[in-house]
């Protein structure tokens, strides 16, 4: 678990699960607003669902980082998670990818 700097403008957030993600999220989001020049990738790794408080903390870290022309990427997220953000529709906002390596190549690739 935890947030890791894996390059100059990418972080890599191994996700905890319930009822610790939204205190990582918050950690998050003011590293985020702190430095104000990186993109995220979130491992879900270790997350079977998510609260209706966590994805709200999600939708803020998203607009802040849209805000900045950067990109939140959601990466092996389970199939309960997956169903919850497409009932919500949500499934077209957030950015998914299959693991974090496709993640953080894709990011890579467009630095």
């Amino acid at each position: 678990m935890g947030i890791q700097n894996w390059s100059d403008d990418i972080i890599l957030v191994d996700l905890p699960a319930e009822p610790q993600m939204g205190d990582e999220l918050q950690t998050v989001t003011e590293i985020v607003r702190d430095r104000g020049d990186c993109d995220v990738v979130v491992d879900f790794s270790s997350v079977d669902i998510v609260t209706s408080s966590s994805l709200s903390k999600f939708l803020k870290l998203r607009k802040l980082l849209a805000d900045c022309e950067h990109r939140l990427v959601l990466c092996n997220v389970a199939p309960a998670t997956k169903g919850v953000l497409t009932i919500t529709g949500l499934d077209g906002i957030f950015e998914t990818v299959d693991d974090k390596f496709v993640a953080l190549a894709s990011l890579q690739m467009v630095s």
